[in-house]
Order: C-alpha cells, then sequence, then structure tokens
C-alpha cells in the first residue's frame, strides 16, 4: 500500500489590510457644549436615631400569657410577646386585638424597666385594635401624625419587641398606601405598606415618620419563603376614630344586620345546589335581629343591599359599615332557584 503525500499549504500570516479611508469628517452635535457642573448640596439623610430617640419611651413590650390544652385535655400556659404605644400619659396604651386576644393575663414593660399588669382591655376584632389600661401616671404619650401627607419613598421606622427581645427599631420606606389585606376570617383595609423588618412581637407597636409621629400601628406581615419585607400597618387615619370609641364607649358601635356569612364559592354551590355563583351565603340569623324581621334565613344568598352588588361576605361586611343605624335597606336574594326583595332597618350591633 503506498502513502499518499498531500500538496504543500501556505501557512505564513497575510499582510495586514491598510486601513479604510474615510470619505468624509463627522460634524460636530454642538461644538460649545460642556459638561454640566456636579452638584454639592444635596440633602442629607434625615437622622433615625433622632427620630428612635423621641418615640422610644412611648413605645412598650407587651407579654401575655394564654391557657390552652393538649390532646389529652390538659392545660398548659402559652407565653406571647408583643409591642404598644402610649397614647395618652394616664396610662392608655394602643396594641393589637391579636396581641391580647384570650390572654389570661397581660403585662406591660415601660422603656424604664417597670412592669405593670393590665387593669383593663378593650378590644375591637374586626379592626384588629385594642386598647390597654394600666394604673400608671405622666407617661411619655407619642404624637399622632398626618398619614394623608405620605408619599411612597418617605422614610418610616418601625419601633417594637420583635421576638420579645426588647424594644429595637427597624428603618423602611413607604412601599404602598391604602392597601387591603385579606386575613381569615377579616380584611384589614387602608394599610400602610412598608418595606421596614417586621417580625413576631412587633404587632401593635407603632410606624413613624421623621418627625417622629405614629402614623400606622404594625399589624402584619406576609411570611413566606420567597417573600422578603413586606409589612402593613394600620393607618391612624382609620384607626383613631376606633380607638376614641374604645376608650370612650367600651367598644365601636357599627350597624347590625344579625347574620352569619360565608362567601359563595364552588363547594357552597355544589353542596346546597345554589342557583348562583357569588353572592353571601347566610349560616346563621340571629333570632330578633334585622334579618330576622326582614324575613331572611339559612341558606339564603345576598347578591345586593341596596345598590351596591354583593359578590363575597366581605362585600356585604362593607355594605353593612358604610350604612347608618337606623337605615332602612334593600336586599336582594336567592332562595333556591327564586330571586327575592325584602327590607330591613339596621340597627346597633350588640356589645360585645
Amino acid at each position: 500500500m503506498g502513502c499518499q503525500l498531500l500538496p504543500d499549504i501556505d501557512i505564513s500570516p497575510s499582510p495586514p489590510s491598510p486601513p479604510p479611508t474615510p470619505t468624509s469628517t463627522p460634524s460636530p452635535i454642538d461644538p460649545d457644549w460642556t459638561l454640566p457642573s456636579i452638584e454639592n448640596n444635596i440633602p442629607s439623610l434625615p437622622s433615625i436615631a433622632d427620630v428612635v430617640a423621641k418615640v422610644k419611651p412611648s413605645v412598650v413590650a407587651i407579654n401575655t400569657e394564654v391557657v390552652g390544652y393538649d390532646i389529652f385535655n390538659r392545660p398548659y400556659t402559652q407565653e406571647g410577646a408583643g409591642s404598644g404605644w402610649i397614647i395618652d400619659e394616664n396610662g392608655l396604651i394602643v396594641t393589637n386585638n391579636h396581641v391580647v386576644e384570650g390572654a389570661e393575663s397581660v403585662t406591660v414593660t415601660l422603656s424604664d424597666g417597670k412592669t405593670f399588669s393590665a387593669e383593663t382591655i378593650r378590644t375591637d376584632p374586626l379592626s384588629d385594635l385594642a386598647v390597654v389600661e394600666i394604673d400608671a401616671r405622666n407617661l411619655p404619650a407619642a404624637s399622632i401624625g398626618d398619614p394623608s401627607q405620605l408619599r411612597v419613598g418617605d422614610w418610616l421606622v418601625a419601633i417594637g419587641n420583635p421576638l420579645g427581645l426588647g424594644i429595637s427599631a427597624k428603618e423602611g420606606i413607604v412601599s404602598r398606601l391604602g392597601v387591603s389585606v385579606s386575613l381569615p376570617g377579616q380584611t384589614l383595609y387602608n394599610l400602610i405598606e412598608t418595606s421596614a423588618a417586621i417580625n413576631p412581637g412587633n404587632s401593635g407597636g407603632p410606624l413613624v415618620n421623621m418627625k417622629g409621629e405614629v402614623i400606622g400601628i404594625t399589624s402584619v406581615k406576609i411570611a413566606t419563603v420567597e417573600v422578603e419585607g413586606i409589612g402593613y400597618a394600620i393607618s391612624t387615619e382609620t384607626a383613631m376614630p376606633i380607638i376614641v370609641e374604645l376608650i370612650q364607649t367600651g367598644y365601636v358601635v357599627r350597624p347590625w344586620l344579625g347574620v352569619v356569612l360565608r362567601s359563595v364559592d364552588e363547594y357552597v354551590v355544589l353542596r346546597y345546589e345554589l342557583a348562583v355563583d357569588k353572592g353571601a351565603f347566610i349560616t346563621e340569623v340571629a333570632p330578633g335581629s334585622p334579618a330576622d324581621e326582614a324575613g331572611l334565613g339559612a341558606e339564603d344568598v345576598i347578591v345586593s343591599l341596596g345598590d351596591q352588588e354583593i359578590a363575597t361576605a366581605q362585600d356585604l361586611v362593607e355594605a353593612i359599615h358604610s350604612s347608618g343605624i337606623g337605615q332602612r335597606v334593600e336586599i336582594t336574594f336567592w332562595r333556591g332557584d327564586t330571586k327575592n326583595t325584602t327590607y330591613a332597618t339596621l340597627a346597633e350591633r350588640p356589645p360585645p
């Protein structure tokens, strides 16, 4: 077998090509243009330390004890921690309902370390607000600000008792305004969303602006593995009227229809063979209530109140609360396959 030789190949580099000859010279955009001067009068960031120093004496730590039962019905004590802030120098403290709800004992620790047992507690579960009274005088009450002046991007400071470790501060900004958040059994409205870190124990503490004024009450956060830096506070614009009623009346006066509700969903439609796929499904009617007198009953589905369409139970709750005590309202509802209309005169909600 013979061998075949490959032909010789010239692999020496080729001489570089000469650069192209420009055909024309580009004309200037503006021969007199100069670089703008660098501004040196940028305002400095506000002092968060000054804000904390002003507000911290008004912030309290709240510790609770709740009695629970194990699977063998044996009682045990579960401890909880939250926050609050002094709204009146004579021992009135604002916090969240869920901080003190169901507690057998509630203790309040001031910034100077003094501890008091709660003398009186008044709560409003619907708004998640509460007022705690302690036997103390000449306390450093916090200033209340105007949340309507907030803008997205404004600096805020959340001060509270995270994880029950003591009063601390976390800075953030306003992320959104006028936010609604649905929780099991309730929806909170007109919330301030903030990037300030909020952890268990912060609930009830103040969210303050750079003047050291309380503009929100820290209430809830979204706690999911992939979610970070989303917390919410109840605007003082929403909270103050409720707090005033809790202090002056002991409970919040609201219009009342007298029904227990759930939203119509696929399960309810199939379970009760409903003729509609949205509305407020009545599970219970209080005897002698406006709903009872109007002829409403369990398994009826309310689809409108006055001129407001009702798609969920929360829609009906909002419609009732936006009405007046003593107001006569038209109610459209379905009973089986029949659409009906009735009228109810809203009454004052019975005291808790």
